[in-house]
């Protein structure tokens, strides 16, 4: 029987990694329903291609562009629009798994939608974990859903783990996450100021969108990849450990109380973890390149402690900083990052600054623990504004 798959953010790409995956096992997997943002062609071109029962705008007006588009094709999809169409597609009973691929906060409601449903969440937006934290845990285990990770190191610790998470607490020792350094690894901390977008999102091994590549280039995402790795698997804190290792063939370890390491290898090609998620607890092909150990490059490893990584990273200790100040903390930090991002993307701020937007947020945050999803979308708001202000501080 064929899996039926939503795919929320299938213009992205993660999004676009899914479909490529999918198309490559029609008998397992069919396209129940899209949704993109803003890309109205692409995403028309996808309902052409796999014939999906629903199409979801993020807009209004971009939804009904798209409508006029497929009923000009004479296409059978149906095209809504809006935060409650998200949630409809991402909890409908017809579909099986949703591949949860959109950037940002914005995934929240959604991924939470399909873990009351009991879906199978292949989850590839971490903000999910990182602002839901244990609000969207609890919606998992209520819903009965079933919660695969997709992002590559996450995937990775995944698959060097003991199949039953009951053993997990015992048998280890620490995780240990992979990090690429991005592309400012080697570059003179005093330039950093200089950085320009265009650089910032020119990933040496990765290819991703803008967001996660300026987040990737500062290593915010390896410290959002620290507060997500500490509820997907429910380690404490200082039992997570990030090394810099630029060649990204080994993707993450985990390393067990005997002191052996287990870890996950393979090309930086996304289609891996996606096929995994897909698929488990089989495995399917997934169309990336195998390693070639006659050809393949010295592996080196770099201590964040090491070199200057603590001036050129400050973000990363951010993670563990906020793991252990009250929840929502996670969530104030991820608003904050979203905005600097954005700014630093419009040329609003300088790349060194994104940091400074981040701390400063955090230190004029006040609130109580957030207990739901409303209280954490409004934490999530307010936070925004104190980002915002803190961007227009720079400006002025």
């Amino acid at each position: 029987m064929q899996q039926q798959i939503t795919v929320l953010g299938s213009t992205g790409s993660i999004g676009g990694n899914t479909l490529d995956v999918i198309s490559r096992h029609p008998d397992r997997f069919k396209v129940f329903a899209l949704s993109a943002s803003t890309q109205v062609d692409l995403l028309l071109s996808q309902c052409i291609q796999f014939s999906p029962e629903f199409a979801v705008m993020a807009q209004e007006d971009a939804g009904r562009r798209l409508a006029e588009r497929v009923k000009a094709q004479g296409l059978n999809v149906k095209v809504m629009w809006g935060a409650e169409a998200l949630v409809e597609i991402s909890s409908h009973p017809q579909a099986d798994s949703v591949m949860a691929a959109i950037v940002g906060a914005a995934g929240l409601a959604p991924c939470l939608a399909a873990a009351h449903a009991g879906k199978r969440l292949l989850l590839a937006n971490k903000e999910a974990l990182v602002v839901g934290g244990d609000v969207f845990l609890s919606a998992v285990k209520q819903g009965g859903a079933t919660l695969l990770p997709i992002d590559s190191e996450h995937s990775a610790i995944f698959q060097s783990l003991p199949e039953d998470p009951a053993t997990w607490s015992e048998r280890i020792d620490k995780i240990i996450l992979t990090a690429s350094g991005g592309p400012f690894r080697s570059r003179p901390v005093e330039t950093l100021r200089d950085v320009t977008p265009e650089q910032a999102c020119a990933h040496p091994n990765w290819v991703m969108g803008r967001k996660i590549s300026v987040d990737s280039a500062t290593m915010m995402n390896k410290a959002l990849e620290v507060i997500e790795a500490r509820y997907l698997f429910g380690v404490q804190s200082q039992q997570i450990e990030v090394v810099i290792h630029p060649q990204s063939v080994i993707h993450s370890m985990v390393q067990y109380k005997d002191a052996s390491v287990v870890a996950q290898m393979g090309t930086p090609d996304m289609r891996v973890p996606i096929a995994y998620g897909l698929s488990w607890p089989e495995r399917v092909v997934s169309g990336a390149s195998a390693l070639d150990f006659r050809e393949l490059a010295p592996m080196t490893f770099e201590s964040l402690h090491g070199h200057d990584h603590g001036l050129r990273f400050p973000g990363l200790k951010l993670a563990w900083e906020s793991l252990d100040a009250r929840f929502g903390t996670c969530a104030v930090l991820n608003a904050a990052n979203e905005i600097a991002v954005a700014a630093f993307l419009a040329g609003q701020i300088r790349f060194d600054q994104i940091h400074a937007v981040n701390q400063a947020t955090l230190a004029a945050a006040s609130f109580t623990a957030p207990e739901s999803l409303e209280a954490l979308l409004a934490l999530d708001l307010e936070s925004r504004a104190h980002a915002l202000a803190q961007v227009r501080q720079f400006q002025t």
